[in-house]
């Protein structure tokens, strides 16, 4: 599939060994000209830093990155850019990947995944989807809903609720109906540009208070807003 305007997908790379950071830019750049690497740094620090200058759209984030937390990085590094992030990973606990979705990151991918694998799911984060096998993202639904369900009381939810326009839950009803859907589809079936659709989930997760569609998937479903009033 051709990304937006025929231009490759601007790649970064965090990890804090120098010989994986290596594998990578190659592997990436055997994928031309769908992508390219347009930066590499091997901690949190050094990549905010060069973010601004290296303007990627997915940044490719190692968990383990020795004396620093890549979990704790996720959200300095969603408020240093709007790329999206993809976690690249050793670690195979459930737990940990499903805190990293809810912390922001757009999917998970395990190190030990075939090189076809790595790129399809550069592929598909760029393009707004959520990389997690469906085994993963059911026992992530029910995670999130359970975290939803502990926090705070219904009246409490039901304000959260309240505030949202027609408009918005006519949004929700639709970004929920497939978790897999892109943002353009669903910009395409509301009639509305990619621009204005991200603007009206900003202001969405904004009042609901949660962190991406996937969170928001979850707590839809969870308080009967998949589906629009009557």
């Amino acid at each position: 599939m051709s990304t937006q305007n025929s231009e490759p997908i601007r790649v970064f790379l965090i990890d804090d060994h120098r010989s994986i950071l290596w594998g990578l830019e190659r592997l990436i750049e055997s994928g031309r000209p769908a992508m390219r690497v347009v930066g590499s740094a091997t901690s949190c620090n050094e990549a905010v830093g060069a973010l601004d200058k290296a303007l990627p759209d997915v940044i490719l984030l190692d968990l383990d990155l020795g004396t620093e937390s890549g979990m704790d990085a996720i959200p300095k590094l969603l408020e240093a850019s709007r790329a999206k992030i993809l976690i690249l990973t050793g670690v195979r606990d459930e737990s940990v990947h499903h805190e990293a979705i809810i912390a922001g990151a757009r999917g998970i991918v395990e190190k030990e995944a075939r090189a076809e694998s790595i790129l399809a799911a550069i592929k598909k984060v760029h393009e707004g989807e959520i990389w997690l096998d469906r085994v993963a993202t059911g026992k992530l639904l029910v995670e999130i809903s359970r975290k939803n369900a502990r926090r705070g009381a219904l009246d409490a939810e039901q304000q959260k609720m309240a505030a949202l326009t027609v408009r918005e839950r006519e949004i929700i009803a639709l970004a929920t109906a497939n978790a897999g859907a892109t943002a353009k589809a669903i910009a395409q079936r509301l009639h509305i540009s990619e621009h204005t659709l991200r603007n009206h989930l900003t202001a969405i997760y904004g009042k609901l208070g949660v962190a991406n569609r996937l969170a928001l998937f979850a707590y839809a479903h969870q308080h009967k807003l998949a589906k629009p009033r009557s």
